[in-house]
């Protein structure tokens, strides 16, 4: 396979695991702030993916940077792993700190958005999170972004 499918593919399963995020959302998984960080990566690949499109000359170029951002959405990923398994903590954040600033009516109030722990699992499949399957699957997506640097056009 030549460079521009894989360029393809690898965007595409960026913009895939984009819109699994906001399907879950849609459903009532509001995301924490680890989930959020871990979007835009994913939406700088899509971006990546489509100035590839229109950019035969740089697109070995454009495919190092595909991978770039797919390695730093699954570094995320699995950092988040970490948090929610308790083996690191997470950042300030994500932990529902600076809550002593707030007084109780804004607490009570139904106008701001849920605090959603960066700790808390809301859904697994087979024992790995939302966190760990966007780090394996982006894994393998940057390997297809290496992969495709690497093939001729």
């Amino acid at each position: 396979m030549t460079r521009l499918p894989l360029i393809v593919l690898a965007a595409s399963g960026s913009a895939a695991l984009l819109a699994g995020a906001f399907l879950f959302q849609v459903l009532g998984y509001a995301p924490c702030q680890m989930c959020l960080w871990q979007r835009w990566p994913h939406a700088v690949a899509i971006a990546i993916g489509l100035i590839a499109l229109a950019t035969p000359r740089i697109r070995a170029l454009l495919a190092w940077a595909g991978a770039a951002a797919a390695a730093i959405t699954a570094g995320l990923g699995f950092f988040h792993t970490g948090v929610e398994k308790g083996w690191w903590e997470g950042p300030s954040s994500c932990s529902g700190g600076g809550l002593e600033a707030v007084d109780g009516a804004d607490l009570l109030s139904t106008d701001i958005a849920p605090i959603v722990m960066c700790s808390d699992v809301v859904w697994s499949l087979f024992g790995l999170s939302m966190a760990s399957y966007n780090g394996l699957i982006s894994l393998a997506l940057a390997l297809i972004w290496i992969i495709a640097a690497r093939r001729p056009d």
